[in-house]
């Protein structure tokens, strides 16, 4: 008994039962980012075509689930067909009770465009104009030879859209507002100079359209006709496609080509198809902007109220009772911040901005209205009592002694601060802001309220005057989870994107900490590793 009594005394047990429990804990947030990675990075490898006999006639597509038997149902495949056009669905479940050998056609492609989905079937002719250029066996590869210049005459129709038109289409609105603001103070010599801008520029629009319009044409001549696995056929502009992947007919190395290059169009690319299909650059884009510009704001924030509680505020019952007050700010819920944003910063403050600055705008608001600044500000104020509270403590755990060695030397409060203590301080300071970009990165209740969409037609930053516009809404990998999870009209198609989604928020949020993290180290190594 006295073994076993100084065994616990000594706490062994309880060190072996923390080594434990944290041990479980990296094992499941390990097997947690496997299962998303395993889920998500598994969607863009090409599947084999497999065409089965039904009753209600041949199936063809990708097997992409499976169903065990139960008491009165017996086992399924789900496949997935595609042809939404077509069929009115991408998925269907085929029961294997009395289901022929699979087949693996040769001849079968999946072909991706940008729009209603993938089409699974076959390639009877490809035509240039109405002309049948090629049919047969022979129609695939003359079609893959063609395919490439297709896609960088969408390419270029894409940023012509959305750079040169768009460009023009914000120098005109500009111009609208102005002419607003002149028609009210009366300025005939400013309105006529004004119409001589906007018919130049209505000129150049014109010019831009015309030439799109060639391209479009040019778009649209070399055309594919295809055949689902029922025998209904469906024409389809090359232009309009994306990639041609003959699934049963491709080696490890071209099969990895597609994987790729489906994995560079997820992380570079624009989404389409109601976010179900294409890529989520707007949303990665969108998520590292709003948490820099949140960092930027909550640090100041943060950093003057900690210093003001902890150097300059009396001690005494008020002081506590502020202390009190910001922890218990970390425990309000996060849509409280929002509905707080939302009637402060976006109806209040930014109201207030229209009024005085944008009032040609009105009733069509300019910041009265959700953006990437009101909803960092509310993730400033959800996150400052973390930075606040670590600032404190970092700057309590400053030595008294180089405190007073500035002072002895003739240095004022401030200079000591400025020059001693937070420098000293910034590690802890940058230990408050790591936390801060964990907790705001993958919030999503606030953002909602104040400026996150499902589709931003532009990001907050681009090559337009100013260039930074905090204005603007923007897109979240959080709430592309959401929507894309729990809104999207097609689940079974949105599911691989959720868990890659999920995988690459992570992946954002470890990124923004490893660089916090390695400014931390850095300083603490310049500061002679202090413990802070």
């Amino acid at each position: 008994m006295s073994r076993l009594a100084e065994h616990f005394r000594r706490g062994s047990s309880f060190v072996w039962l923390s080594g434990t429990l944290l041990a479980f804990c990296l094992a499941m947030i390990l097997g947690l980012v496997g299962y998303l990675a395993a889920k998500g990075m598994g969607y863009f490898w090409p599947l084999p075509l497999v065409q089965v006999q039904t009753t209600s006639g041949p199936v063809l597509g990708e097997i992409t689930g499976q169903e065990a038997a139960r008491a009165e149902e017996t086992a399924k495949l789900q496949f997935h067909v595609g042809n939404r056009d077509v069929f009115g669905q991408d998925f269907r479940w085929i029961p294997t009770a009395g289901l022929p050998a699979a087949e693996y056609p040769k001849d079968a492609v999946l072909i991706e465009r940008l729009e209603y989905g993938p089409f699974i079937g076959r390639i009877t002719s490809l035509s240039h104009e109405g002309q049948v250029v090629a049919a047969g066996p022979t129609a695939l590869p003359e079609a893959l030879n063609h395919l490439a210049e297709a896609g960088r005459l969408r390419r270029h129709i894409h940023a012509v859209e959305k750079g040169d038109v768009g460009d023009l289409n914000q120098r005109m609105e500009r111009l609208r507002l102005a002419r607003r603001k002149l028609e009210a103070n009366s300025d005939a010599a400013g309105l006529q100079k004004l119409d001589a801008k906007v018919a130049e520029l209505q000129t150049a629009y014109d010019q831009l359209q015309t030439s799109l319009e060639q391209s479009r044409t040019q778009a649209k001549a070399w055309t594919l006709a295809l055949q689902a696995a029922d025998g209904q056929t469906k024409d389809c502009p090359l232009g309009s496609i994306v990639r041609v992947i003959p699934a049963n007919d491709m080696t490890f190395f071209s099969k990895l080509g597609v994987y790729l290059s489906r994995l560079w169009e997820f992380v570079a690319d624009d989404p389409r198809e109601s976010n179900t299909e294409g890529g989520i650059f707007p949303a990665i884009f969108g998520t590292v902007m709003m948490v820099l510009v949140m960092s930027v704001l909550v640090v100041p924030l943060g950093v003057i109220t900690a210093l003001y509680l902890r150097e300059y505020a009396k001690q005494g019952w008020l002081v506590r009772a502020v202390r009190v007050a910001v922890n218990n700010l970390a425990g309000v819920p996060s849509i409280v911040f929002g509905v707080f944003g939302l009637g402060f910063f976006v109806y209040g403050v930014g109201g207030g901005i229209d009024k005085l600055f944008f009032p040609e705008s009105l009733p069509s608001p300019t910041y009265g209205t959700g953006g990437i600044l009101w909803a960092s500000l509310t993730l400033a104020l959800l996150t400052v009592p973390v930075v606040v509270v670590a600032t404190e403590e970092a700057l309590g755990a400053v030595a008294r002694s180089q405190r007073e060695a500035s002072l002895a030397m003739g240095a004022t409060k401030w200079q000591t601060l400025w020059n001693v203590v937070i420098p000293s301080a910034t590690p802890g300071i940058l230990t408050g802001l790591i936390l801060a970009i964990a907790r705001g990165a993958g919030e999503v209740a606030p953002l909602m309220l104040t400026g996150v969409v499902k589709l931003a037609p532009a990001m907050p930053l681009d090559g337009t005057f100013p260039f930074f516009h905090l204005d603007r809404k923007f897109m979240h990998l959080g709430f592309h989870i959401y929507d894309v999870g729990f809104q999207s009209p097609n689940s079974e198609a949105a599911k691989p994107m959720v868990f890659m989604t999920a995988f690459l928020l992570l992946v954002v949020v470890v990124v923004l900490n490893l660089f916090a993290l390695n400014l931390r180290r850095k300083l603490r190594a310049r500061l002679g590793g202090s413990t802070f």
